[in-house]
């Protein structure tokens, strides 16, 4: 089974390769004994992240995730990297491509499928939800240091 590799890490950082994205089918996640989940890989502890959690995942065409899903706390926001697929909210049923992108709330029961003939390629990022604020619009700081590259 395929992990992340760790490329990079120093106090204020980690930095992993996940790979190809056309490679995911090799990462199986394993839910327990009898429940695998080919094409998807988690990487928030790989990173060593402290405020959300993420995943890439590789639906081949045909394939869905199987089963609707809540969240108690988690809001998610799902990137469609490559293909096309339907994603579907609380009933509500919606076209996904290259390009697309879904925030869906903790209580939205959601689901994804390839309906299309190439792989859907998904990146999911979740963290607790209803915790940004307009003060964390500006949380950003710009340093006045010169950025030096070493080349």
């Amino acid at each position: 089974m395929k992990q992340m590799k760790q490329i990079a890490e120093a106090a204020n950082f980690t930095a992993v390769e996940v790979g190809k994205l056309s490679e995911l089918s090799d990462y199986v996640l394993e839910l327990g004994p009898d429940v695998k989940v080919p094409g998807k890989v988690f990487g928030g502890a790989a990173v060593h992240a402290t405020g959300g959690e993420f995943s890439f995942q590789l639906f081949q065409p045909g394939t869905e995730t199987g089963f609707l899903h809540t969240h108690k706390q988690h809001e998610e926001l799902y990137f469609f990297l490559s293909g096309k697929g339907e994603f579907q909210v609380d009933g509500q049923v919606f076209p996904v491509g290259e390009g697309s992108v879904v925030r869906v709330a903790p209580a939205g029961r959601r689901s994804v499928r390839n309906n299309g003939t190439a792989p859907l390629v998904m990146l999911c990022v979740q963290y607790r939800g209803g915790t940004f604020t307009a003060d964390d619009a500006q949380d950003g700081n710009i340093l006045s240091e010169r950025v030096e590259w070493g080349d």
